[in-house]
């Protein structure tokens, strides 16, 4: 069972329909208790720190798990089986067969306790070649692991200077349309972000693990990036005219299908309890901000319906993922916050110090 699931696991393309596995059971246990403990957590960036330890701690426990399992495993073999062995004590014992396990899947070969009939020698090669294998699977999945959360990490920290901190969708077509009046720019960058939805459902749903590893800000993850993409779509093809349209149908249908497909991975709850998304703002604000976002204006109700009826098609996949993996949601209004990058830590050393000087003058006043 553990040689298939390691198997299943790193080797095997993953399919979205799942029977219930020893991975699933493992995370399904871990990860409650650990978001129970981060949301007890008052300081936001400590619990992102908190949570970020997750998917790395989890990833190395559940290898531990399988090689803990394995060498039980062929231990119980060896003793159901009734394998002769010799041992330094005498007669060995379970405890003397468990050892042997141990340093012959780890291919140590002590050679203290030593099998001395022939089944015994046969399941002793099988499970040095087992131990081999595993180990040489895990050290190919691990930098496969690492640069495929690279991969996806980069179009996050993108979207700070496109969309802000939190992203936002307004502000994604305001700063596109300061720049270009035309937004065929907007195009561009919807079908680079049709192509990062693809790699995040196929990389996702081969590593769900990687939905636990976070972005390196707190304001930043995958699930905003996703929804960000998923909002700016449902507004451009709700407007129907602008060349960025027929890219963003396209873009619109990837993203969609990562976003269900991977809510389906993590048997999420649809309507589940929303964390951070705020309701959009009433027809006539929504207005207003997509006439400053350089949007034609559309005051008939048909355009509304349009993207209403688009938010029906993702928001409760987004909802059920950002309520499972505690990762906000963006708000449909650009929030009144800095870009990342601007605050850098210089940024912030010069700002404590403007705060210190306006302190010592108020004293001094």
């Amino acid at each position: 069972m553990v040689v298939w699931e390691a198997f299943e696991t790193v080797i095997l393309p993953r399919r979205v329909a799942r029977s219930r596995r020893l991975t699933a059971l493992f995370y399904r246990l871990t990860w409650g208790p650990w978001a129970t403990a981060a949301q007890r957590i008052r300081h936001a960036q400590g619990r992102e720190t908190f949570l970020s330890f997750f998917g790395p701690l989890s990833l190395l426990m559940l290898l531990a798990i399988w090689a803990e399992s394995l060498v039980l495993g062929f231990a119980l073999l060896h003793w159901g089986l009734g394998s002769e062995m010799t041992a330094p004590e005498g007669s060995p014992g379970f405890g003397a067969v468990l050892y042997h396990s141990g340093v012959t899947f780890f291919t140590l070969g002590f050679g203290d306790v030593v099998p001395i009939n022939p089944l015994g020698r046969g399941v002793a090669v099988v499970e040095a070649g087992t131990g081999f294998a595993f180990l040489a699977m895990i050290i190919g999945y691990l930098p496969s692991l690492n640069s495929t959360f690279s991969r996806r990490e980069i179009n996050v920290s993108l979207l700070d200077a496109r969309a802000g901190s939190p992203p936002s969708a307004v502000e994604l077509l305001r700063r596109h349309a300061e720049d270009d009046e035309t937004m065929a720019s907007l195009r561009d960058l919807l079908a680079e972000w049709e192509r990062w939805a693809a790699d995040l459902l196929e990389s996702h749903l081969s590593f769900p693990v990687l939905a636990y590893f976070r972005s390196q800000h707190e304001q930043q993850s995958w699930v905003a990036a996703l929804t960000t993409i998923l909002d700016t779509c449902a507004i451009v093809i709700s407007r129907g005219k602008g060349p960025a349209v027929p890219q963003a149908r396209l873009t619109f249908a990837m993203a969609s299908h990562a976003a269900g497909d991977l809510g389906q991975i993590f048997r999420t709850a649809f309507g589940a309890r929303v964390v951070g998304r705020p309701p959009p703002p009433p027809p006539a604000e929504q207005r207003a901000q997509l006439g400053q976002a350089g949007l034609p204006d559309a005051d008939d109700e048909a355009t509304h319906e349009r993207l209403a009826q688009l938010r029906r098609k993702y928001e409760p996949y987004v909802e059920a993922l950002s309520s499972h993996l505690l990762m906000p949601l963006p708000p449909w209004t650009p929030a009144e916050s800095d870009d990342i990058w601007r605050t850098t830590a210089w940024g912030f050393e010069d700002a404590r110090a403007r705060g210190r000087a306006a302190t010592d003058g108020d004293r001094r006043e």
